[in-house]
């Protein structure tokens, strides 16, 4: 093999192994979040996020631009919850292939919480943008979530039927996943649910 050929392998191996060493340091940044949140980790939080992070949500609930102003808001939420616990699922990770230090991801996840004393269950989707800074550490730049549903786990069978699956504040509301994604409205305009299979 040409010396030429030799740098040329041994950089693609080194590109694919820091690839792979990126997906795995963003995937511990999600497993860090969900203890910080659950723990209450206040002095961890801020290391989570870049400094002009935005945090986000489908119903407008959360809204905050800027580290400081994403910690403050997240200590808010924890003055008015109980024990919670966030436990992640599928994770799907896009390096941007024009900037290495860059990448996006969307994050499936559960939580069960005490919120003003009632207990509460939710299902998750993040949407999610990495970077990472100076240090080689990835943080998050955004975080924009979407209930598929939120509610007390009493009210489950009632609520799974409903478009209206988020029942956090005094009125239900939307759920933000999957009713509102192309995908799955392409789906049901092609092949229409038949009749009996929704709730009347």
């Amino acid at each position: 093999m040409a010396d030429s050929d030799a740098a040329a392998t041994l950089a693609a191996v080194e590109k694919r192994l820091r690839a792979l060493e990126d997906r795995e340091a963003i995937r511990e940044l999600v497993c860090r979040y969900n203890a910080v949140m659950d723990n209450r980790e206040i002095d961890n939080a801020p290391d989570l996020f870049t400094e002009d992070a935005s945090v986000s949500s489908h119903d407008g609930a959360l809204s905050s631009v800027g580290r400081d102003a994403v910690v403050e808001m997240y200590q808010s939420r924890w003055g008015v919850l109980g024990p919670s616990l966030h436990w992640g699922h599928d994770h799907r990770i896009f390096i941007d292939p024009s900037d290495p230090d860059r990448a996006t991801g969307q994050v499936g996840l559960h939580a069960e919480m005490s919120r003003f004393g009632v207990a509460a269950m939710s299902a998750i989707r993040y949407d999610d943008e990495y970077r990472r800074e100076a240090d080689g550490q990835w943080r998050f730049a955004s975080r924009r979530l979407a209930f598929f549903y939120y509610m007390d786990p009493r009210d489950f069978a009632e609520v799974m039927e409903s478009d209206l699956r988020v029942r956090s504040g005094e009125e239900p509301v939307a759920a933000g996943f999957p009713e509102t994604l192309d995908s799955w409205q392409d789906y049901y305009k092609r092949f229409p649910r038949p009749a009996g299979a929704t709730a009347s």
